[in-house]
């Protein structure tokens, strides 16, 4: 039989069927992901085949189906863990804050980095509007029209309290999204505020660290009333690039592909090389130098919590 992935809690794995109806699965003891190593061979989004067990209330997942892309992060403190966090996708929402707690450039580039590897449309959508002073009012246009002007769309709203949510129903309506984001930025309460029926755990920030408390503990797919499906995943704070080559990696900052033919040096890295058009870019404010540093900490490996 065959099904869609809807929740993953480690061990087990919810799949709906093509008749509707969800069933708990478990992988078999030899299941691999031919070219992944990763923690969890199968995840949400994934389309499997699976079969009954004797006693018809579970099954046991025999097969993975080709996966059209998907995205994953390494942790840092444990660098060899790779873990999955979502397949089949149209689309990725990453929810991001100016304060309480902070997004840092650094984080937000990684996040844009790997959908670009992975060949998946991201979004960058701006939180807590409702706690905004008039000068962070001009701080987060600033950030909005930096990534714009890359191509990345933006959107600031309040879940708090429920502004320009109209937006971001439009924007997910009739697709398959994944939300991420750090713990805290409010992930919970936005999913709450576009699907009220929903009614996932909130939590509160840790005072002491100004870092969320996490309140998803587990991947699980939502559908959307109005149509479309939403993966919703825990808060990440930490984001390891995987599998990206130094040599490759500016072609996955937009700014940098639109210009890497016309560097002097066909193998140009873009850090210290004569006749580096990224390098001028930079220098005549062309390409942020925000997005350069992150370009520089990712090459050399430098990874970011924040």
């Amino acid at each position: 039989m065959r099904g869609l992935v809807t929740k993953s809690t480690g061990s087990w794995y919810v799949v709906e069927g093509e008749n509707g109806k969800r069933i708990p699965c478990r992988i078999q003891g030899k299941f691999r992901t031919k070219g992944i190593k990763a923690t969890n061979p199968i995840a949400v989004g994934d389309w499997v085949r699976y079969e009954h067990e004797p006693d018809q209330e579970s099954a046991i997942i025999t097969a993975l189906e080709p996966r059209k892309n998907y995205i994953i992060r390494r942790s840092i403190n444990l660098s060899k863990q790779v873990q999955i966090i979502g397949a089949n996708l149209d689309q990725a929402l990453l929810v991001v804050t100016l304060a309480s707690p902070p997004t840092s450039f650094g984080f937000i580039d990684r996040f844009l980095v790997t959908a670009e590897a992975y060949d998946i449309p991201a979004v960058l959508v701006f939180n807590k509007l409702d706690l905004f002073s008039e000068d962070g009012l001009d701080i987060l246009r600033d950030y909005m029209e930096l990534y714009e002007q890359i191509g990345y769309p933006c959107y600031a709203v309040s879940a708090q309290d429920k502004t320009n949510l109209a937006e971001i129903r439009q924007l997910l309506q009739d697709k398959t999204t994944l939300v991420s984001g750090h713990s805290g930025v409010g992930k919970s309460t936005l999913i709450n505020a576009i699907e009220p029926t929903v009614a996932l755990k909130t939590g509160e920030i840790s005072e002491w660290s100004d870092k969320g408390k996490h309140t998803t503990t587990f991947a699980e797919m939502i559908d959307l009333s109005f149509g479309g499906k939403l993966i919703d995943t825990p808060g990440i704070r930490e984001l390891g690039i995987v599998d990206i080559e130094q040599g490759e990696l500016a072609h996955f900052f937009p700014e940098m592909r639109a210009r890497l033919n016309a560097c002097r040096f066909h193998n140009c890295r873009h850090i210290n090389e004569p006749g580096c058009v990224v390098i001028d870019a930079v220098q005549s404010g062309d390409i942020q130098s925000t997005r350069y540093d992150s370009y520089l900490s990712i090459y050399n490996n430098q990874d970011t919590r924040n």
